[in-house]
């Protein structure tokens, strides 16, 4: 077989890889984030879905970058700590989805 006969199949090669990266869902991804950005796990767990479904993926790679400052102490993380972060961002949907879920959360 020549290599442009071949050619067509090459995407298929990849396809393995990516089925494997699209395991962790992105809202699987946000709770762990948020639980190492310094929320307690079930309060992550709570605030993850809302989240994940009403900001776009790159909203969501933003919020990616509160849990590469390194994994906090949810029992030393305060909620006004927590939004501060999140204010950091600079995007007002994010900060209002995040207010949100976590109002939401803590009520219930």
């Amino acid at each position: 077989m020549s290599l442009r006969t071949l050619a067509p199949l090459a995407p298929l090669a990849l396809l393995p890889a990516l089925l494997l990266a699209g395991c962790a869902t992105p809202e699987a991804q946000l709770r762990t984030g948020l639980v190492n950005a310094g929320l307690s796990k079930p309060m992550a767990g709570c605030m993850a879905r809302p989240m994940a479904q009403e900001l776009s993926l790159n909203q969501l790679l933003k919020l990616r970058s509160l849990s590469k400052v390194g994994q906090l102490d949810p029992r030393e993380t305060s909620y006004n700590r927590f939004m501060h972060r999140i204010r950091a961002l600079q995007d007002p949907q994010i900060l209002r989805v995040t207010a949100s879920a976590a109002l939401g959360c803590a009520l219930g």
